[in-house]
């Protein structure tokens, strides 16, 4: 088996695994900008097309757009990955949609979430095997929220962690890689919203946060108590707007992604933030790398 113990210091690798495209730029874009721009190897994995996704910008919500859905999601994929400066491969299953209705009705067959975990796993294992990353990052055990695809692809991921590195696992995937770290990212939090709704405010600006905060659960756990590394990346966060306005059938650019100035979020959130979940290495939580443990020795 190849080992990752020893990586070269200058230039590790980073895979971001994400179900639908346009998901790459709303979840840790810019920690990804960032560590292309210092040299290091990132790629994103997109598992799905993004067929069922609905047009969310009501600029893009034409006739033309609708009927050429798959091939637009891709082009968009790939002008979001040139700007972040990060390579990128499709693992080439169906979209599952979101289910709506009561009784949630059964998500489409043949579609990703439906794939048997095992044939699911084997072909993102054979991605990592090639690619060898050091470090993985994927969604938690909810998906960041609840879609199907989401979910099936955090259950994917943890599971291609541990098998990429198993001698007798998928002999057909390429020579056995293990990886060193498991990262899922966290996205908005209420402690996020707080600051971002507070600073809006002192500034005299409108604040988008005011019904969510007001609605939030207060028995529901904050995501941010499970954080262990927050990586600084606000320089970053310009590529990180750009990225998402690529997707343009799924991102208003009038929208709340964008209605807190990027000056204000390198003041008071500079950060994105990021769960270990599997170290193979000695790194020191809280960390602000996700290759803390990596570039020593």
């Amino acid at each position: 088996m190849v080992s990752a113990n020893e990586p070269p210091k200058s230039r590790l690798r980073l895979m971001a695994v994400h179900a639908h495209p346009d998901d790459e730029s709303s979840k840790g874009a810019a920690t990804m900008a960032r560590y292309a721009a210092e040299g290091h190897e990132v790629m994103v994995v997109t598992c799905t097309g993004g067929e069922a996704g609905s047009v969310l910008n009501p600029a893009m919500d034409r006739p033309d757009v609708l009927a050429n859905m798959t091939e637009i999601r891709r082009e968009e994929m790939a002008r979001a990955a040139k700007i972040l400066g990060v390579s990128h491969t499709w693992l080439g299953f169906v979209d599952s949609g979101l289910p709506e209705g009561d009784p949630l009705p059964p998500v489409p067959e043949g579609s990703f979430a439906v794939i048997p975990l095992e044939e699911s796993t084997g072909v993102l294992v054979k991605v990592i095997r090639e690619f060898r990353p050091h470090v993985i990052v994927t969604y938690d055990e909810n998906g960041g929220y609840p879609h199907p695809d989401h979910i099936r692809t955090h259950e994917i991921s943890v599971a291609a962690f541990d098998a990429a590195g198993e001698e007798g696992r998928y002999p057909d995937a390429g020579e056995p890689w293990q990886p060193m770290k498991l990262y899922y990212v966290h996205g908005f939090s209420r402690a996020r919203m707080t600051v971002f709704h507070e600073a809006l405010l002192a500034r005299g600006l409108e604040s988008p946060y005011e019904e969510w905060l007001k609605s939030w659960d207060p028995e529901k756990a904050d995501v941010m108590e499970r954080v262990t590394t927050r990586v600084e990346c606000g320089d970053y966060f310009e590529q990180r707007d750009e990225a998402l306005k690529a997707h343009a059938t799924q991102i208003d650019p009038n929208s709340r992604w964008f209605a807190v100035p990027r000056d204000l979020q390198r003041e008071v959130w500079p950060t994105e933030e990021y769960e270990l979940v599997r170290s193979l290495v000695d790194s020191t939580l809280p960390e602000d790398d996700l290759f803390a443990g990596l570039k020593e020795g």
